[in-house]
């Protein structure tokens, strides 16, 4: 993977969304107490998680770079991934999975282990598995900025079969911006992977991921990605690949009451002459709720 984990609100994108108050920091806010008596947990919560959607921008979640917005959904994506060598590798949910805003100005994801299938290194099983925390430092929506900064938290597990995955956990701290101009956006992620031990065969992994998306007709996101990542230690210490992303996205559909659905494809071209892997078509179905 090129990005932190690579989640659609529960607002509508295509329409812009109430105007806020021009306030741009964050302040995290308990959702544990008592529920409204006329409404119970669930409407507390949803209420909780349309607000908090409501004071950010309203993209589109891109491809393979981790959005900055704060997103509840299930997301499940397909990746195949050419080697070099002509073998090619199926990657069945790609560290996806439940997206949910648990309180205001955060959300956890926690990822279902991917399922692999031809690795050149090992079986085909399960890999990995792991979590991401957001926590949005400053964010204003279409009306008052359009833009938004977002910390993250990602913290993998060495739960793999079949050595698919790291021998120990990894964590990665990232700092992930947007800012949108009209029907224009770009969002974008910057953090480096740091091995919990075995750092010589595991190796530390800079990652920067920009997604340049343009609305048309309202539920339509073409997009281009530019992934790099350059590699400290490791198997490919001292170099540098950089994937050029074109893409598509469509959504959300609306299905009932909160549910949508949202689907996109695109392909992943590398343009530096270092490339593990090259020319993977990627698949991503998601259900914003």
């Amino acid at each position: 993977m090129h990005s932190v984990a690579r989640a659609q609100s529960a607002t509508d994108p295509t329409t812009s969304a109430p105007p806020q108050s021009n306030t741009t920091l964050q302040t995290p806010t308990s959702t544990t107490g008592q529920t409204s008596q006329d409404g119970g947990f669930f409407h507390d919560w949803f209420a909780m998680v349309s607000e908090t959607q409501s004071e950010q921008p309203h993209w589109i979640t891109p491809l393979a770079t981790v959005t900055p917005r704060l997103e509840q959904e299930f997301r499940y994506d397909i990746q195949y991934q050419p080697h070099n060598s002509g073998l090619v590798t199926d990657n069945y949910g790609v560290s996806k999975g439940l997206e949910i805003i648990p309180a205001r100005n955060v959300e956890v994801i926690l990822a279902i282990p991917p399922y692999v299938v031809n690795n050149p290194d090992s079986r085909d099983g399960f890999g990995d598995w792991q979590f991401l925390v957001k926590y949005r430092l400053a964010a204003q929506n279409e009306e008052h900025g359009n833009y938004i900064v977002t910390a993250f938290f990602q913290m993998s597990f060495p739960t793999g079969e079949h050595q698919q995955g790291e021998p120990k956990p990894v964590i990665t701290p990232t700092l992930a911006y947007g800012k949108g101009l009209g029907h224009f956006d770009v969002q974008g992620t910057f953090g480096i992977s740091l091995p919990l031990g075995d750092e010589n065969a595991i190796g530390r992994n800079l990652a920067w991921n920009n997604a340049f998306q343009y609305k048309i007709f309202k539920r339509f996101w073409p997009e281009t990605e530019v992934n790099f990542t350059h590699y400290f230690q490791g198997e490919h210490n001292g170099n540098t690949v950089v994937y050029l992303t074109p893409g598509l996205v469509l959504g959300r559909f609306k299905l009932h009451d909160r549910l949508a659905f949202t689907i996109g494809g695109g392909y992943e071209i590398a343009v530096t002459s270092f490339h593990p892997t090259n020319h993977i078509s990627i698949l991503s179905i998601r259900f914003p709720f």
